[in-house]
């Protein structure tokens, strides 16, 4: 197997691996003419312009945008959003242009968002972005969403094209936030049979959720053959979660990025939900770890934050001890409706080729207008960084000191 080249992307990096080692990169924060090639452009001015001490001036905008009890106005909330969307379409463009093999934004997979209102915490649909980038360069994108809760935003945005096609395993009914994802939403028009719902009840453990988890995806990549691959890893369904209501250990969590990653298909993973903060940064270092061929020894050593992690101050957390409801039955019937639906699929759907659109690139700065005498900041220069990974062309080429992949 080859090695694999991984790119990170985090609130404030990038990075980028050639060899299974990591550096980390600064992505750029998206532009607003970005966020609106799936939002609306209204919503995303609206969410330029509000802030916390204007609010109250825009209470018929508020409620238009759904913004307010579980979407919040905070302090630079728009930033907030260009930065986490700027990681998953940075991402998706350094698959596309192969330069690395799994990318991962831990800031990224808000993926209630809407074209035109905000959702469960969930302002910009960074997924939806980066699959749009994705499909500049494949014909297919796969998504997979392992969050407690639906990952409606993306399923709707995709809901009527076979281009997309969505599988998410998620906790449903008991009016459950968001209350949609049966088994029974499928897709219409182009799209029928091309979402795939999971749904499920309180308390599954690791070896139930894994064990669908693979039948279904096995048979899912088989069937429809994607060309890249974009997994929404929300901790909220690990035991413990403030929100969640599974039983999943982090050994089972990770066990499904593990078994994604073998498909070695251009990959793109995400964050998503996560409320017990300790066991989300637990999982996502696990997970980390999984996609870089790295196993971590489960004592955490010594750190900034390492009151957090006690009393036992280990990596892993064990299975939840929530009552089980998904009967045997229950989960062969769950598995038997997606099987059928796979059936209906005759075979993977093709596009015309068509020429590759650009990526969009806006730059930051002007250096034409910068004083040379005035000192930047940290972010200002982090920008300016040259990276040896990087096409450049004239006195910045630095082609011939590389291998090329």
């Amino acid at each position: 197997m080859k090695p694999h080249r991984l790119c990170m992307t985090h609130h404030l990096v990038l990075s980028y691996d050639l060899h299974k080692k990591m550096e980390v990169y600064r992505p750029h924060k998206a532009y607003p003419v970005e966020l609106a090639q799936f939002h609306s452009a209204d919503y995303v001015e609206f969410l330029h312009r509000i802030t916390p001490d204007t609010q109250h001036l825009f209470s018929d905008e508020l409620a238009k945008y759904n913004l307010g009890e579980d979407c919040p106005v905070f302090d630079n909330l728009f930033e907030f959003c260009q930065m986490y969307a700027g990681g998953t379409i940075d991402a998706a463009r350094r698959l596309n242009n192969k330069l690395c093999d799994i990318a991962i934004n831990w800031a990224g997979g808000l993926h209630h968002a809407k074209k035109c209102e905000a959702s469960g915490f969930c302002y910009i649909n960074d997924l939806v972005l980066g699959i749009l980038e994705l499909l500049k360069h494949h014909p297919r994108v796969l998504y997979i969403d392992i969050d407690v809760h639906h990952g409606d935003g993306v399923e709707e945005a995709f809901y009527f094209t076979d281009r997309v096609m969505t599988v998410s395993s998620h906790k449903y009914g008991d009016l459950f936030f968001p209350g949609t994802g049966d088994a029974k939403e499928i897709g219409e028009r182009e799209g029928k049979f091309y979402a795939i719902n999971v749904p499920l009840k309180d308390g599954i453990d690791d070896s139930s959720f894994t064990r669908l988890f693979k039948t279904i995806i096995s048979k899912v990549v088989e069937t429809y053959q994607p060309g890249a691959i974009v997994l929404q890893c929300g901790a909220d369904s690990l035991a413990g979660d403030r929100l969640g209501c599974f039983n999943l250990s982090i050994d089972g969590h990770a066990e499904c990025v593990r078994f994604v990653k073998k498909f070695n298909v251009p990959l793109l993973v995400t964050g998503g939900g996560g409320y017990t903060k300790e066991n989300v940064a637990r999982c996502w270092t696990v997970e980390t770890g999984v996609l870089l061929d790295t196993e971590l020894p489960n004592e955490i050593p010594e750190n900034d934050y390492i009151k957090y992690f006690g009393p036992d101050f280990s990596l892993k957390i064990p299975n939840g001890f929530i009552e089980n409801l998904n009967s045997k039955s229950y989960l062969s019937t769950i598995k038997m409706q997606v099987m059928e639906n796979l059936r209906c699929i005759q075979h993977a759907p093709s596009v015309q080729m068509q020429e590759v659109p650009p990526d969009f690139y806006i730059p930051d700065i002007d250096e034409d207008l910068q004083n040379p005498d005035e000192r930047n900041d940290q972010h200002t220069q982090d920008k300016h960084i040259q990276r040896d990974d990087e096409y450049y062309d004239g006195d910045n080429d630095n082609d011939h000191q590389m291998d090329l992949p």
